[in-house]
């Protein structure tokens, strides 16, 4: 009989034919958690773009986004139901079809972003301004939503 160790089924012989399958099972998980993580990759980078920061002050929110190669006319920004949504299209650079490519981390294709804002927002009251693909939006916040300091005294 082979030997036994801890990672064997008790009464199971370890013979050459049993750590060959042993081997095979293993390798197999190996390259499925390699294909999940990769599939997990793709679905990271496109859920993700644009990147943005949302900051807080009294009185208003200011949220940047990262659209580099993005000018005005490729953004749209809307406001419904307190729910302010970026979106818009990258193109391709026709000047790609011509040559062949190693690695390409640029992503091209539509895009949208939806980042809720309080209650009682003034969409008229809303600025938008696009520089070296930075977007910057300015929200003013509703009188409600505004910090008020509250004075205590004593009793």
């Amino acid at each position: 009989m082979g030997k036994q160790d801890l990672t064997t089924p008790r009464g199971t012989e370890v013979t050459p034919a049993f750590q060959a399958r042993a081997f095979t099972t293993l390798q197999r998980e190996i390259d499925r958690l390699f294909d999940d993580f990769g599939r997990g990759w793709d679905r990271l980078t496109t859920i993700s773009f644009p990147k943005i920061d949302v900051a807080e002050s009294d009185g208003e929110i200011e949220i940047t986004a990262e659209l580099p190669g993005l000018e005005q006319k490729d953004i749209d920004i809307s406001v419904a139901d307190n729910l302010l949504t970026v979106s818009g299209e990258k193109q391709n650079e026709s000047e790609r079809k011509d040559k062949t490519y190693t690695l390409t981390e640029r992503s091209y294709g539509s895009f949208s972003r939806t980042i809720p804002l309080p209650a009682g927002v003034d969409p008229a009251a809303i600025k938008a301004t696009v520089a070296k693909g930075v977007l910057k939006v300015t929200v003013p916040k509703p009188a409600s939503a505004k910090a008020a300091k509250v004075e205590v005294k004593s009793a």
